[in-house]
């Protein structure tokens, strides 16, 4: 270890920052940031500074650094962009008890200045000792994407606690172990979630379960939309709830890429569902859910798609609400949306389709149970989930309701993953179409004159420039 890690607290502390550029802008936006007394030399100012100039602890001295510049200065930050009146400057303020700081000069630092990730209180930071500040700025994004903005409002949220648990709770190592269970609790859930009145109160709850051992502990159900396909739709909570979760009851339209993103200890029950073959009816799914909750787990319901459009999400919230289970929603990306992209298809265009309506392809006695009324409307795309089955009866009574036969057709098969493949054709004729493809599903089904968009939107891969096959839809 080449630096000993430390976060300084220069609140009230007197900061130099020598320099008039865009480096020393910076470096003194960061110490009045931290709360520190910040004095500026340099002849003149840039107008990086402009920003500054008013705040109450921002002070500029113009002309070049002198000795009395750096008396009670607990750092200097040194850019004036000249070799030599660097060293001078680093000499100065050593010489007044000063640690310095000379930017991209690792070899001339008292201290390098880290990559931040702040979610105040909490703040993260990444060093390479200032060998390479691009890699630490890289790494720095990295975290970005992993780390909720919330967990700001966590650490808040735990700071306030400590004096009410300390109370509830004077054995350090039971305080110690509380803290612990809590982070890993819906307690924390909820005040990520933006619920902090909700978190109190569970928090109240579980004050009096650890004074009382012998109460239940009611754990928590997790409704997760797990996207269409591809992995990296999935949003941050869920990404950080796959890695909570006790145990994971999940469908059969979720493949392994999320599948492998689940925590690794985690139980994991199927309850897919295909035409005619249900592994578990519903109520017994959410009834389910009920009982590993009032297990103590925290049960994890990953849904393909969105869990409440067309995923029967909204019945087993239902029961949960009745039996007093503790449970929050996370919002998945829907397969109209994300097939559509994939394939280069908008669901709206000024020129084609002000609107957009989602419909499902499930039959009630042997044919779709439709409002055509509201389906066939002018400037209008429809996006049948679930409709590869009953195609052939789809594509005859939309016909007979008065669909023009020639109106454009997409089906995007296993949208959003390797796998991909795009069909199109008519009204008239997908349903041949689909057949001769050999079509398995899961499928989307795209209908109205935004699908022939295609051929000039759908030669790229919206996610990092792949390339598609213009005839086959398949992702290359």
């Amino acid at each position: 270890m080449d630096q000993l890690p430390i976060n300084l607290t220069v609140r009230g502390r007197k900061v130099v920052v020598v320099g008039a550029g865009i480096v020393a802008a910076r470096k003194a936006e960061l110490a009045l940031r931290a709360g520190a007394e910040v004095l500026v030399v340099a002849p003149e100012l840039d107008d990086e500074f402009l920003p500054l100039v008013e705040h109450a602890r921002f002070r500029h001295r113009s002309g070049h650094a002198e000795p009395q510049d750096f008396a009670g200065a607990l750092l200097a930050y040194v850019a004036t962009g000249e070799a030599t009146e660097d060293l001078r400057v680093r000499d100065l303020a050593r010489a007044a008890g000063a640690l310095v700081n000379l930017p991209d000069q690792p070899e001339l630092c008292d201290f390098a200045s880290p990559a931040i990730l702040e979610r105040a209180p909490l703040m993260l930071t990444v060093s390479s000792a200032g060998t390479s500040p691009m890699l630490t700025r890289l790494i720095r994004e990295q975290l970005e994407g992993s780390i909720p903005a919330t967990f700001g409002d966590l650490a808040r949220f735990l700071g306030a606690i400590r004096d009410e648990v300390a109370a509830e709770i004077p054995a350090p190592d039971a305080r110690r172990h509380f803290f612990e269970r809590l982070l890993e609790s819906p307690v924390a859930d909820l005040v990520l979630a933006g619920d902090e009145p909700g978190a109190r109160r569970l928090l109240a709850q579980e004050l009096a379960a650890a004074a009382d051992p012998s109460r239940p502990v009611i754990g928590e159900v997790y409704l997760v939309g797990g996207g269409p396909g591809d992995p990296d739709l999935l949003t941050f909570r869920a990404m950080r709830l796959l890695q909570r979760a006790d145990v994971v009851v999940y469908d059969r339209l979720i493949g392994s890429p999320i599948l492998n993103l689940v925590r690794r200890d985690a139980e994991r029950i199927y309850v897919g569902k295909r035409m005619g073959d249900h592994e578990l009816p519903q109520e017994e799914i959410s009834q389910l859910l009920v009982t590993l909750a009032r297990q103590g787990k925290r049960v994890l319901r990953l849904k393909g798609g969105d869990p409440f459009i067309f995923g029967r999400g909204g019945e087993e919230i239902e029961l949960l609400a009745d039996e007093g289970i503790p449970f929050q929603v996370v919002p998945g990306i829907t397969a109209a949306a994300a097939c559509a992209a994939y394939a280069g298809i908008p669901l709206t265009h000024r020129d084609h389709a002000q609107s957009c309506i989602f419909v499902t392809g499930h039959a009630k006695n042997g044919r779709p149970d439709l409002d055509w009324a509201t389906l066939l409307q002018p400037h209008q795309t429809v996006a049948v989930y679930m409709g590869l089955a009953m195609l052939p009866a789809l594509s005859e009574d939309f016909i007979a309701h008065g669909a023009d036969p020639t109106t454009p057709v997409a089906i995007v098969d296993n949208g959003t993953r390797p796998n991909q493949r795009v069909i199109t054709g008519t009204i008239a004729d997908i349903a041949a179409r689909a057949t001769e493809a050999g079509l398995k599903g899961p499928s989307m089904i795209l209908i109205g004159s935004v699908v022939t968009l295609r051929d000039k939107l759908a030669w790229f891969r919206p996610d990092s420039g792949h390339s598609v096959d213009r005839q086959s839809g398949r992702i290359a």
